[in-house]
C-alpha cells in the first residue's frame, strides 16, 4: 500500500509539473482592412478594438514580480494580407527612460521592447524583433543550440514616440521576414519582453522560469491568424562600391545579394560577385604557439543565418577565401609575394525548417584559382669562367586551385527541447591538391521536464592527398543536470590521430582521450546584497589516445556576481598539479616528442561598474607562477577599460591591456635532429579606442583604433629537448647557433566610418582605414621607440564607399497593381487556390457546410 501511494504521489506531482508548464497566455489577433500608419501615434481604428496583452511579470533579476501600475505595459496586435502589426504603450517616468542612440543591433544604454514570434510554435525556432527607446532596431533568430544570432538581418518598420507617461512603439513586421506554413488557421508562439535599463530588470508577458528549460518553452500563443499566404519572398540587395588603396590601383565593383523563398519555409541566399572590402580588421597578435592564429568572421554573408551550418562545430567560415594552401618548396626556393587571401567567386545558402521540425541546410561557395611567383636560387658552375655563379629563376605556380566548398545539414527537432542532426562538409580542389570530407552525427536531448540533458556527437573525417587517404574519428558526450540551483555534468572527448577537419572546419588538436567533471551553484532570486551569484568548479583529466599515456590534469573554480547597484565582479583560480606533458609545443607529432612542465597556478579577478551610469570602468588583473624549484616562471597581467557617455549620441571607450611573462619556455628552432627550446621574457601592451556619434538611429559616425605591441627577449640561453621531456644545456647551444630569435612585433589599425540608412534595408557607408605593421629583432626597444619605428613604415591608406539598396519584389509588383482587392475576395481566392491543390478547405458561407 505504501509503495502504491508513493507511486501515485510521484505520478500526480509529475502531471502537475507538466500541466503547470503547459499553461500559456493567449492573445487573439484580428484582421484589419486598413493597415495602421507606423508613426508611434496610436489613433488608428484597428487599435481601438484590438485585444490587449498586459500583466507583465519579471524574470530578471527576480522572478514573479508584477509591474507596478505606473510602469504598466499594454500591447495590441493586428494583421492583414501583408504583415503583422504591433502597438505597445510602455508606461514609465520619462526621466527614467534610457535612450542612447546606437547603430543597428547595438544595445547600448537603452530600454527595449521585444516581440518574439515562433510561427511553427515549436519552442525552438524564434524570430526576435527589438525596438529601443532611442528608435534603433535589432533583430535575431534564436534557438537552444546557438542562442541568439544577431548576424541575421531583416527589413521591417518601426516608430517610437516619447510621451508624458512613458513611450510608445509601433511596428510593422512583413511576412517576408518570417517563415510559416500555408495553413488556413494558424497558432503561433508569442512572447513580449520589456527591459528597463536604469535598473536592468526585464519582464515578459508570459511568465518565464529561469531555473530550467530553454526560453522558448515559456512562450504564450497567438491565435486568430486565418487565410494568410506566404508572400513571394524575393529581395535584391544590389550594391556599388569603390576602393582606393595607396598600395594598389583603384577598384570598382558592382554586384548583388539575393534572397528568395523557394518554398514557404525554405530560403535561398546568394552573393553574386561578392564584395568584402569593408569587412572589419582582424586583431593580430604575436603568435609563438604551435597552432594557427584564427579570427572571427567579419563578412556579413558568412555571419547571417548560419545556425544550421554550425551544427557539430564543423564549419569555420574563414577557411573560405583564406590564404592559399600553398605547395611544397625546395630548400632553395621561396615565394616572391604570397597572397593573403583567395577571391570568393560566389556563395549560396539554402536553409529552412518544416512545420514538423525538420531542418535542411545546403551551403556552397567557389573560390578562384590563385597563382604566385616562386623564386629558385642555386649555385651553378660556369664552364667558361670556371667559377660557381648564383642563378635566380622565377616561375609561376598555382598555390590554390579552383575550389568548391559544400555543407549539407539535416536536423530534426522534437519535444520542444531536443534535436538530432546529420551534417556533411566537403571541400574539393582541382588537380592534385588536398580534398577533405567530414560527416558528423550530433544530438542534443532533454527530458520532458527539462531537468536533465545529454549532448553528444560522432564525427568521421577523410582527407585525400597525393600520398593517399587519411581517415579520422572523433566523439564527444556530455551528461548534465540542467535545472535548479545546484547543477553538475560529466563529459568525455575523444579523437584519434587521423582526425582532421581543417579544410572547412577548425581543429587545433587530435589524438586525445579526455575526461571532465563540472559542478555549479547559482541563485535565481536576489538576496539582500546580490542580484546574481554563480560559482562553478571543474576537474579535467587528459590522456593521449595513442599511445595511451597521461598528459595532464587541472582543477579550479570561477565565481561571478552582481550587486544591487549593478556592479559585476568575479574571480577564478586554476591549478595544474604535478607533471604536465605537452605533446604539441615541440612540433614533432610524428615521433610523439613532449615537453614537461609542472605545478603551474593562476589566480585572477575582475570588476565592472554599472554601465548604465555616464561613466563606467572595467578592471581585471591576474598572476601565474610555477611552483618548481628547477625554474623561475612568473607572470602578471592587468587591464583597464573606462567608458564615458557624453550624451545619448556620443560615447567613447578606451582599453589598455598589459601582460608580462618572465621565464616562459617554448620552441625556438630545429638544429639537425635536436629540438631547441628557449627561456624568454614576453611583454605585451595593447591600446584600443572605440567611439561613436549617432546623430539619430539612421546616421552614425564610428571610430575604431587598435595598437598591439609585443617583445620577446631570450636572455637565459637555449636548451635541447631531451627524450624524457626535460631541457638540457649540456649541448652548449646559444643564440649564435640560430637566427636571432628576439622579436619586436608592432601593429596598428584605424577605421573611421560613416553609415547612413538611406531607406529601410539600404545603407551608404564611407570608410577610411589606415594600417601599419613592423616585425624586427629589436626586442630591447621601449614601447615609444618601437612606436617611432612603426611610424617610419609606409602607411597603407584605404578609402572605400559602398551603397547597398534593398528592393522587395512585392513592393515593385504592387506599383503595377491596378486596383487592390477587398479582404473577402482575397480570402475566397486563397481558399480556391488551396482547394485546387487538394487541401481540405471549408467555405464559411451561410448556405454551404460541405468541404470543397
Amino acid at each position: 500500500m505504501k509503495i502504491r501511494l508513493l507511486i501515485a504521489l510521484i505520478t500526480f506531482s509529475h502531471l502537475l509539473s507538466i500541466n503547470a508548464q503547459e499553461e500559456k497566455k493567449t492573445l487573439n489577433i484580428q484582421r484589419t482592412a486598413n493597415a495602421p500608419k507606423i508613426d508611434g501615434v496610436l489613433d488608428d481604428d484597428v487599435w481601438k478594438t484590438a485585444e490587449i496583452a498586459t500583466d507583465f511579470i519579471q524574470f530578471r533579476p527576480e522572478m514573479g514580480v508584477r509591474l507596478p501600475e505606473h510602469k504598466k505595459t499594454i500591447v495590441k496586435m493586428a494583421y492583414d494580407d501583408n504583415a503583422i502589426y504591433v502597438a505597445a504603450y510602455l508606461k514609465d517616468n520619462p526621466e527614467d527612460i534610457q535612450t542612447q542612440f546606437t547603430s543597428r543591433d547595438n544595445f547600448g544604454n537603452s530600454d527595449f521592447f521585444l516581440v518574439v514570434l515562433n510561427p511553427n510554435n515549436d519552442a525552438q525556432n524564434d524570430t526576435e524583433f527589438f525596438v529601443f527607446s532611442s528608435g534603433t532596431q535589432a533583430d535575431a533568430i534564436a534557438n537552444p543550440s546557438i542562442g541568439e544570432d544577431f548576424g541575421w538581418n531583416a527589413v521591417w518598420d518601426s516608430a517610437v514616440k516619447i510621451v508624458d507617461d512613458g513611450w510608445i512603439v509601433e511596428m510593422k513586421l512583413p511576412y517576408r521576414t518570417l517563415r510559416f506554413s500555408n495553413q488556413e488557421v494558424q497558432t503561433w508562439g508569442l512572447q513580449f519582453h520589456r527591459r528597463f535599463r536604469i535598473d536592468n530588470t526585464q519582464y515578459t508577458w508570459n511568465p518565464l522560469d529561469r531555473t530550467k528549460g530553454n526560453i522558448g518553452l515559456y512562450h504564450g500563443e497567438l491565435k486568430g491568424i486565418e487565410n494568410i499566404e506566404p508572400p513571394t519572398r524575393l529581395a535584391f540587395y544590389p550594391f556599388l562600391s569603390t576602393v582606393y588603396n595607396t598600395l594598389e590601383s583603384p577598384n570598382y565593383s558592382i554586384g548583388a545579394d539575393v534572397k528568395y523563398g523557394i518554398t514557404e519555409n525554405f530560403t535561398l541566399d546568394a552573393t553574386l560577385i561578392p564584395d568584402f572590402s569593408q569587412a572589419g580588421f582582424d586583431n593580430l597578435r604575436l603568435n609563438l604557439g604551435p597552432f594557427e592564429q584564427t579570427f572571427g568572421e567579419q563578412r556579413q554573408f558568412f555571419k547571417e543565418g548560419i545556425d544550421l551550418f554550425n551544427k557539430g562545430n564543423l564549419f569555420f567560415s574563414r577557411r573560405i577565401g583564406n590564404a592559399p594552401t600553398g605547395i611544397d618548396l625546395a630548400d632553395n626556393e621561396e615565394y616572391v609575394d604570397f597572397p593573403d587571401e583567395v577571391k570568393v567567386l560566389n556563395a549560396v545558402k539554402v536553409s529552412g525548417r518544416t512545420k514538423k521540425g525538420l531542418g535542411i541546410g545546403f551551403f556552397n561557395a567557389i573560390t578562384e584559382k590563385t597563382e604566385t611567383v616562386v623564386r629558385r636560387t642555386e649555385e651553378v658552375f660556369n664552364d667558361v669562367t670556371m667559377e660557381f655563379e648564383t642563378v635566380v629563376t622565377d616561375r609561376s605556380e598555382v598555390v590554390e586551385p579552383l575550389a568548391n566548398y559544400n555543407i549539407l545539414v539535416i536536423d530534426q527537432q522534437f519535444n520542444g527541447n531536443s534535436s538530432v542532426s546529420l551534417i556533411n562538409t566537403n571541400v574539393t580542389r582541382d588537380g592534385h591538391f588536398r580534398d577533405g570530407n567530414v560527416t558528423g552525427l550530433v544530438a542534443d536531448i532533454s527530458n520532458k521536464r527539462n531537468t536533465y540533458n545529454i549532448r553528444g556527437d560522432v564525427k568521421m573525417s577523410n582527407v585525400n592527398q597525393a600520398d593517399g587517404t587519411k581517415t579520422g574519428l572523433s566523439s564527444f558526450i556530455l551528461v548534465r543536470k540542467s535545472h535548479g540551483n545546484f547543477r553538475y555534468s560529466f563529459d568525455h572527448r575523444f579523437s584519434n590521430e587521423g582526425y582532421d577537419i581543417n579544410d572547412l572546419g577548425l581543429n587545433f588538436r587530435n589524438n586525445f582521450n579526455n575526461f571532465g567533471i563540472d559542478a555549479s551553484y547559482q541563485i535565481f532570486e536576489p538576496t539582500e546584497k546580490l542580484n546574481n551569484f554563480r560559482i562553478n568548479t571543474w576537474v579535467n583529466y587528459r590522456r593521449l589516445y595513442k599511445p595511451s599515456t597521461f598528459t595532464g590534469t587541472n582543477f579550479g573554480f570561477n565565481m561571478n556576481a552582481q550587486t544591487k547597484k549593478l556592479m559585476w565582479f568575479g574571480g577564478n583560480i586554476n591549478f595544474e598539479p604535478g607533471k604536465q606533458f605537452d605533446f604539441f609545443e615541440p612540433r614533432d607529432f610524428e615521433n610523439k616528442r613532449f615537453f614537461v612542465f609542472k605545478n603551474i597556478g593562476f589566480i585572477g579577478g575582475w570588476l565592472d561598474t554599472n554601465s548604465a551610469k555616464p561613466f563606467s570602468i572595467g578592471l581585471n588583473a591576474g598572476t601565474f607562477h610555477a611552483f618548481d624549484s628547477e625554474r623561475d616562471l612568473f607572470g602578471y597581467n592587468f587591464g583597464v577599460d573606462p567608458t564615458y557617455r557624453f550624451s545619448d549620441k556620443f560615447i567613447i571607450n578606451y582599453g589598455l591591456s598589459y601582460r608580462n611573462n618572465k621565464g616562459s619556455r617554448g620552441f625556438v628552432a630545429n638544429i639537425d635532429d635536436d629540438i631547441i627550446f628557449g627561456e624568454r621574457d614576453i611583454v605585451s601592451i595593447e591600446n584600443s579606442i572605440s567611439s561613436s556619434y549617432s546623430f539619430n538611429p539612421f546616421h552614425t559616425l564610428s571610430l575604431s583604433f587598435r595598437n598591439f605591441w609585443s617583445t620577446v627577449e631570450y636572455d637565459y640561453g637555449l636548451y635541447a629537448l631531451q627524450e624524457n621531456g626535460s631541457l638540457s644545456t649540456d649541448d652548449g647551444y646559444t643564440t649564435d647557433d640560430i637566427d636571432d630569435p628576439d622579436v619586436n612585433f608592432n601593429t596598428w589599425n584605424l577605421d573611421l566610418s560613416y553609415t547612413w540608412q538611406v531607406a529601410p534595408g539600404s545603407f551608404l557607408t564611407a570608410l577610411y582605414r589606415n594600417q601599419l605593421f613592423n616585425f624586427s629583432n629589436a626586442s630591447g626597444d621601449s614601447y615609444f621607440d618601437s612606436l617611432n619605428t612603426l611610424f617610419e613604415q609606409d602607411f597603407e591608406h584605404t578609402l572605400s564607399v559602398r551603397l547597398q539598396y534593398f528592393i522587395d519584389y512585392n513592393n515593385v509588383k504592387n506599383i503595377f497593381r491596378k486596383k487592390p482587392q477587398n479582404t473577402s475576395n482575397r480570402t475566397a481566392q486563397y481558399r480556391l487556390r488551396n482547394a485546387r491543390r487538394g487541401r481540405r478547405v471549408v467555405l464559411n458561407h451561410p448556405n454551404s457546410h460541405l468541404p470543397i
